[in-house]
């Protein structure tokens, strides 16, 4: 689907079935994200709660767990949010192709979003 989207991606893992930290790969993500090697990470687990958290742990990242077209729409429209999480368990699988699309096709406004999203940079740099 990305490939059609026309979105350049590399998988970050995982390659098994088997039980993995998705911190480890969460992190991976984040940090590509963070230090401009991509623009937009996709982060993919049970609830994608957990990826989120650990996301939006490193500088510079701010990510969103979308259970909708519209969720995602909105975190890049008013947040410019540039990781998008996605619960594999609690979203029904129809609806994840239909987020990933509206994700990746949606810009961020600026205008009176911009001041807010500088605000949560200001947050974040505060610590």
């Amino acid at each position: 689907m990305l490939t059609d989207l026309g979105v350049d991606f590399e998988d970050l893992g995982t390659v098994s079935e088997e039980s993995v930290d998705y911190p480890d790969y969460a992190r991976k993500v984040a940090e590509q994200v963070a230090h401009g090697q991509v623009e937009q990470g996709l982060l993919v687990c049970g609830s994608g709660t957990g990826m989120a958290i650990t996301a939006n742990k490193v500088p510079g990242v701010r990510a969103a767990v979308a259970w909708s077209e519209e969720t995602a729409q909105l975190a890049r429209q008013h947040n410019d949010a540039n990781v998008l999480a996605i619960g594999a368990r609690t979203t029904p699988a129809t609806e994840i192709p239909k987020i990933v699309r509206a994700w990746f096709s949606t810009d961020f406004e600026g205008g009176r979003h911009a001041a807010r999203v500088a605000k949560i940079s200001e947050v974040e740099q505060s610590y």
